[in-house]
């Protein structure tokens, strides 16, 4: 079902079943897989692929070229999974460097004007409330949450976080966490998240034990460490979140 105002390259690969709308447009090195719906005014471009399900909404704007000062040429490609929902104006961009790629998971939903720069990498079933930004090279893992935000280039956000409201993140958020404020600061674990999820009473408890020792007890982020992995069962999130915050480069937002 392809409208006949929308402009598709003939070489652009459109899977069966995609429904494309009014005055849509799909570049030549796009690849849309089975099943996707784009609404209306829907621009995708670059060297794109798509998997199945994926809708899209009036104006939103898919795989052009990264705004990054320091692209130089060359492949660059843009790479989403399955079953995500871009609503109005949103934008992601490709990534910057030859033979790189920004990639989005699956099962996502991005609302209303939000943004994923060049060379960000997002897991699945994650939330960006409307008008939230991504700077570029930012790691999203599974199942965050980031509401009305900015989150600064090269941090990384946890899996299960959430992120609130006008929010100035500048460091990594831990996995588990809720962080807040301009700049965030990492204010309790995310629990009712973690339960709607299915995340043990017990492995909450200790989470709850991990947040205190980390952010609560003014230890060294070595220190604070150590005191987890001596005083806390070595439950898989408690692993986790130890790996996160050892390998964090730009800290975390304490």
């Amino acid at each position: 079902m392809i409208h006949s105002t929308a402009i598709i390259h003939p070489s652009a690969k459109i899977g069966a079943g995609c429904e494309i709308g009014p005055y849509c447009v799909i570049g030549e090195f796009v690849t849309l897989g089975e099943k996707c719906k784009l609404h209306s005014h829907v621009v995708i471009d670059g060297h794109t692929v798509l998997g199945r399900e994926n809708e899209f909404y009036p104006f939103a704007s898919i795989g052009l070229k990264t705004q990054d000062l320091k692209w130089k040429g060359g492949v660059t490609r843009t790479e989403i999974g399955d079953h995500n929902t871009f609503r109005e104006y949103v934008t992601v961009h490709s990534a910057t460097a030859d033979g790189t790629a920004t990639r989005i998971g699956s099962h996502n939903n991005l609302l209303a004007y939000s943004h994923v720069a060049h060379d960000c990498q997002l897991g699945s079933h994650i939330i960006m409330s409307n008008a939230a930004t991504l700077g570029g090279h930012v790691t999203v893992d599974d199942y965050a949450v980031i509401s009305i935000a900015a989150v600064h280039q090269f941090c990384r956000i946890g899996r299960f976080a959430m992120i609130g409201g006008c929010s100035k993140v500048v460091q990594d958020v831990p996995p588990f966490m809720i962080a807040d404020g301009n700049p965030a600061e990492t204010r309790t674990i995310n629990k009712v998240g973690l339960e709607r999820n299915g995340v043990s009473e017990e492995a909450i408890n200790a989470l709850k034990q991990a947040y205190k020792i980390l952010f609560r007890e003014g230890l060294s982020i070595p220190n604070a460490v150590a005191k987890i992995e001596t005083d806390l069962p070595p439950l898989p999130e408690i692993v986790h979140l130890i790996q996160f915050v050892r390998t964090s480069e730009r800290g975390i937002s304490k």
